[in-house]
């Protein structure tokens, strides 16, 4: 968390490891749709060990409309300590009498990065799966974390496979996102622990029963997430984890637990 935004996109970029040009990308603004994290990256990016990326982003937060963001860190949604670092680093403007200007505009789809290229070329994939995955993969990073947070939902299905973690949790940040793929994320094997994590650990995804019984059953989900989840599977489910050969042993020995309360409870 950071200013008190918590989201997968800004996580990764708390942690080590982030390649400077996806830093840079983020410096203008280009990361992500999301106004929230948006804002939340440039505050973080000012304090970059590169000078260029802090004074980037330095530059994009002064380029940003006073009204706009000023309507935008009005609403309620916007964490006050967020609110608070925007509002002391610009200070007061007296004598700014202008008219309110609209919320603070997304980034639109067909903005060109001149570092990371003209993304107009992937447009459309390949109707050959294979060959999409082939042309999603060889793309450098900056041009798929954007694919990842504003391209298509098949494009997103595969760059949440990508090895990258930073191209793969993007896709969690993208705000289009439905609650159908993160259900089928949820059930994949061949994703990173760490976006099952990030599954398993939103408040928000793990309010439906399927993300929930999809990540339990999910031998690529860490422990640390699925334990607590199995505690509110319904019988039926926890049944057939105690005999799933497929899921940890810790789950499973955790399920016959479970089941043998839930069976105590009804004699």
């Amino acid at each position: 968390m950071f200013l008190g935004v918590a989201s997968p996109l800004v996580e990764v970029f708390l942690k080590d490891g982030v390649p400077r040009e996806v830093r840079a990308l983020a410096a203008r603004g280009l990361a992500t749709t999301d106004a929230l994290d948006r804002l939340a990256l440039l505050a973080l990016l000012t304090g970059d060990p590169d000078p260029e990326v802090a004074r980037m982003a330095c530059a994009t937060i002064d380029g940003l409309p006073a009204h706009a963001v000023d309507d935008f860190l009005s609403r309620g949604e916007v964490p006050a300590p967020l609110r608070a670092w925007f509002l002391a680093r610009r200070g007061p403007a007296p004598g700014d009498d202008s008219p309110p200007l609209a919320p603070l505009p997304a980034v639109p789809e067909a903005t060109i990065d001149v570092e990371a290229g003209d993304l107009s070329g992937h447009d459309d994939l390949p109707e050959d799966e294979e060959e999409a995955h082939q042309l999603l993969t060889s793309l450098p990073v900056p041009e798929k974390i954007k694919l990842a947070t504003l391209g298509r939902r098949e494009q997103r299905a595969i760059l949440v496979r990508d090895p990258n973690r930073i191209v793969a949790t993007a896709v969690l940040a993208s705000p289009k996102l439905t609650d159908t793929e993160v259900e089928n994320f949820a059930r994949m094997q061949n994703v990173s622990d760490e976006v099952l994590r990030i599954i398993g650990t939103s408040r928000s995804w793990t309010k439906s029963y399927s993300v929930v019984a999809a990540l339990v059953k999910n031998p690529r989900t860490p422990t640390a997430v699925s334990l607590p989840l199995l505690m509110r599977l319904v019988e039926r489910d926890i049944k057939g984890l105690s005999v799933d050969r497929n899921v940890p042993e810790s789950i499973r020995l955790a399920a016959r637990k479970q089941l043998a309360v839930m069976q105590s409870r009804r004699e």
